[in-house]
């Protein structure tokens, strides 16, 4: 059973306090990396008062979309940004329609065992509160197989893992947990079957995520329940 203490990528210098111990995980250099944004304006077509309707440029949408990265990025390098200036950045990424062509390999690798994100931040009620999430919990996301692991990680208290299938649809990843892992202290994992293992496609009816940005340092999502989050790139550095 690995033990998951985890640091960003090399490409960021994003800085997080570990859950086993006081100290912080080791940076790297840090590269606020704003990629090619592909972006779609649309119009409320109910507004009858417009004659011709008028789209926001798609270069001041990116410059918006471009800052807000920005802010996720700071915030889960300090954890000091305002939880106000969090949600207009999330809201802002939401409503951007970027293209999600390469969302997935970016956000699972081209190979096993695929990449691991650690969660940062969490909002509920439509982006209206949210707050920075107060423990360590990683989501693995590996494409070439389709599977996706969930965890809890309490440092030398223990970890609840769970895992499972998805399947990819434009920008929606759904996903089935079969099986969940229970660790605690010095005691050998127990693996429990959740009993999901019919050859079914995850579809719309199961948990599933809407993706709207990923790149190679933070990912933001909207889950089933209707909470926006975002997570940023990590990395395990140990095992049992």
């Amino acid at each position: 059973m690995a033990s998951y203490s985890y640091l960003f990528s090399p490409s960021s210098s994003l800085l997080l306090r570990s859950s086993s111990s006081n100290s912080f995980l080791k940076p790297s250099k840090l590269q606020l990396q704003t990629p090619s944004i592909k972006t779609r304006a649309t119009i409320d077509e109910k507004d009858e008062t417009a004659t011709t309707p008028i789209p926001v440029p798609e270069e001041q949408l990116n410059k918006e979309v471009e800052e807000s990265v920005r802010v996720l990025k700071d915030a889960a390098k300090t954890r000091r940004i305002p939880a106000s200036e969090v949600l207009s950045a999330l809201s802002v990424i939401e409503k951007a329609k970027i293209d999600p062509f390469n969302f997935l390999e970016t956000l699972g690798g081209s190979k096993s065992p695929g990449r691991t994100w650690m969660l940062i931040f969490t909002s509920q009620d439509r982006l209206s509160r949210g707050r920075y999430f107060p423990i360590t919990a990683v989501q693995r996301f590996d494409a070439a197989a389709g599977r996706i692991e969930n965890g809890v990680y309490l440092g030398s208290i223990g970890c609840l893992t769970f895992e499972g299938r998805f399947s990819w649809k434009k920008r929606i990843l759904a996903f089935i947990f079969e099986s969940v892992r229970v660790k605690i202290g010095p005691f050998n994992p127990l693996e429990i079957s959740l009993g999901k293992k019919e050859d079914r496609e995850p579809n719309t009816k199961d948990p599933f995520f809407i993706w709207f940005y990923i790149d190679e340092e933070i990912a933001v999502a909207k889950g089933r329940g209707g909470g926006t989050a975002f997570w940023c790139r990590c990395r395990r550095v140990r095992n049992f």
